[in-house]
């Protein structure tokens, strides 16, 4: 049976798989998201000055494949049974989500990493199998301020600088 469609609403059937939705409560900012979406209908913008990490999604370039939602580890992504996208207004095509970067701890920069990246790690990952000391000293460090306490701490311990390269001590 044919629907006068616009002039009657339209019901999507069930498995239809329309417009995804990003639940901005869920999102950690990982970018897995990102990274599937054959479209590149999601992008990502990182604001290392204001501290912000953005994860845009726009709907006009989305072909609704479910990729997105598959990847998310948080569930943060779910397609709706929306169809409609037709808009004259580009933000209406356009979903955006904000997070807060992280900030190392030693040297103040931010950090590429979402606070919430960094929360979901630590609940996540086996204790029995980390170091926790060193996995607490480093996880709220910048790249640079992780590489240089590791660095150090490996010279301290059992490493040594033999001829400009560092190797691990054998008259121990």
């Amino acid at each position: 049976m044919t629907v006068k469609y616009p002039l009657k609403e339209a019901k999507a059937p069930e498995e239809y798989r329309g417009i995804p939705y990003i639940d901005p409560q869920r999102c950690i900012g990982c970018g897995a998201c990102r990274n599937a979406c054959p479209p590149n209908a999601i992008t990502r913008e990182i604001d290392l000055e204001k501290g912000i990490k953005r994860i845009v999604l726009d709907v006009g370039r989305c072909i609704r494949c479910g990729r997105c939602e598959e990847v998310c580890p948080s569930g943060a992504i779910k397609l709706t049974n929306v169809f409609e996208a037709a808009s004259r207004q580009r933000e209406n095509h356009v979903e955006i989500v904000e997070l807060k970067l992280l900030r190392c701890s030693r040297c103040g920069k931010y950090t590429e990493f979402t606070e919430r990246q960094v929360m979901l790690a630590l609940e996540i990952l086996p204790r029995e199998v980390l170091e926790v000391e060193a996995l607490d000293k480093r996880i709220w460090l910048c790249r640079d301020c992780r590489r240089e306490t590791a660095l150090s701490d490996a010279v301290d311990k059992e490493w040594k600088w033999y001829y400009g390269k560092l190797v691990k001590s054998i008259w121990e």
